[in-house]
């Protein structure tokens, strides 16, 4: 039993690390949360004096039930209470490296080596990019472990890229609701 374990939290190290690296060719890590919430208007104030920053939020659609934290490493947590579903990474200032569907399906072809997978969709737009999979894990005795649904996906937003995954061990709903939610970011206009 214990060795069913294993794979599962290799996973979440795999999923965790593809989604810290975020697309190949991003450079700049994203900057403390205090930094990432604060956005400086272009304009400079009256009298040559450089604008306050505003503080920009950023709105998530979740579905009903679910909560947001921010989690000790910056990234941003949604999912039932105590059961988070979606990570979502900023990196301020790296809109223009919004990976294209194929090129993060690449990146999570190398990154999951040792898993065996099946595309289930490939989205992209403008702004967005999203990439369902379904995850097993090869077994050292040459078979497969149990399958489960994960997504990666990656949102632009002005300057800014949102990177978007699934934890190990979501049902299909919780990844077509992160699905929806990662597709939906947009910054809230400050009060």
């Amino acid at each position: 039993m214990r060795a069913a374990g294993r794979p599962r939290r290799r996973a979440a190290l795999v999923a965790l690390a593809v989604l810290a690296s975020g697309c190949d060719g991003c450079e700049e890590r994203s900057r403390p949360r205090e930094e990432a919430a604060a956005v400086t208007p272009d304009a400079a104030a009256p009298e040559g004096r450089p604008a306050p920053p505003r503080r920009l939020g950023v709105k998530v659609p979740m579905p009903s039930g679910w909560t947001a934290q921010v989690a000790p490493d910056g990234s941003f947590q949604f999912g039932p209470p105590g059961r988070p579903v979606l990570r979502v990474d900023l990196r301020s200032g790296q809109g223009a490296q919004l990976p294209s569907s194929e090129a993060l399906a690449d990146s999570l072809g190398k990154n999951f080596e040792g898993f065996e997978r099946s595309l289930d969709q490939e989205e992209g737009g403008e702004d967005f990019t999203l990439v369902r999979v379904t995850l097993a894990p090869k077994l050292a005795d040459g078979g497969v472990g149990a399958q489960y649904p994960a997504l990666f996906g990656a949102r632009r937003l002005g300057k800014d890229l949102f990177l978007c995954a699934t934890f190990p061990g979501v049902t299909t709903d919780e990844v077509f609701l992160a699905t929806e939610a990662c597709r939906g970011l947009e910054y809230q206009a400050p009060r």
